[in-house]
């Protein structure tokens, strides 16, 4: 069992031992927030921080221990490594062969797949996981639809995505995507003499929280899913209650998670 209340420790993919703060704290929020200015310049760092957060943060909700985890868009493995370390069997699934294979040649357990029309079992998955795929594809609502077909009755669906109209909404192209994301998209490429690795209209979408918070509202009006938390993602916990707030959450939570139990 993962300690779900002190600090995480992951290593980077240099071998360096990574350590984050509590889960719910500011210092939490600070060191996620000092590793997110380095994502260009030192993934490895990067998303080896955020994969040890991650594996702690799905772990308050779930027994991971020898218990199946689906990541869905997962990858070029960080996050494998963070779940495998605590017990659990992960099984990665990417649309793009890419990205499976940038930082190494894709591990067992990894598959090629939209995330749409995920090649899994209905009800196969204890632990269904997404971070920060969602606002990638043009029907999101299908994805989580999946997400939940995929995973058995009892298990856990973590789902986390950036929104549009947070201060990063427009990933490389942001603050500017404020003004327009094609805009955003035009003006990057005048800049940097290449296009976004994010386009927007093709592999980056305008997400809010209120559509899937309304999403997963249904779902569990049609009695498919339990709540169990919709959370900002690297808050700390005094700040949970943005997410109740229709047009504030739109900007200040930056990054939602979604929390359900499938029934």
């Amino acid at each position: 069992m993962i300690d779900v209340s002190g600090s995480s420790t992951g290593i980077a993919a240099d071998g360096r031992q990574l350590v984050v703060p509590p889960h719910g704290t500011l210092r939490r929020s600070l060191a996620l927030f000092r590793a997110f200015r380095v994502e260009q310049t030192d993934p490895d760092y990067f998303y080896g921080m955020l994969a040890a957060d991650s594996a702690r943060q799905v772990a308050r909700y779930a027994d991971l221990d020898g218990k199946t985890v689906l990541d869905v868009g997962g990858g070029p493995g960080y996050f494998a490594d963070a779940f495998r370390r605590i017990g659990a069997r992960y099984v990665g699934i990417d649309a793009d062969a890419g990205e499976l294979a940038a930082r190494t040649e894709p591990g067992p357990g990894t598959l090629l797949g939209s995330g749409m029309a995920l090649p899994i079992q209905t009800g196969a998955i204890d632990v269904c996981y997404s971070s920060n795929v969602l606002e990638h594809v043009d029907k999101p609502e299908l994805m989580a639809d999946e997400m939940v077909r995929v995973t058995k009755p009892g298990g856990v669906v973590f789902l986390s995505y950036m929104l549009w109209w947070g201060p990063h909404g427009g990933h490389e192209t942001s603050p500017w995507h404020y003004l327009g994301g094609r805009y955003a998209a035009r003006r990057y490429s005048r800049k940097q003499g290449h296009p976004p690795k994010n386009v927007f209209g093709e592999s980056l979408f305008r997400i809010t929280a209120g559509e899937m918070i309304r999403w997963a509202k249904q779902r569990r009006a049609d009695g498919r899913v339990e709540i169990l938390d919709i959370v900002p993602r690297y808050h700390p916990d005094g700040f949970k209650w943005v997410v109740h707030v229709p047009g504030v959450r739109e900007i200040v939570t930056w990054n939602l998670v979604l929390v359900l139990r499938v029934r």
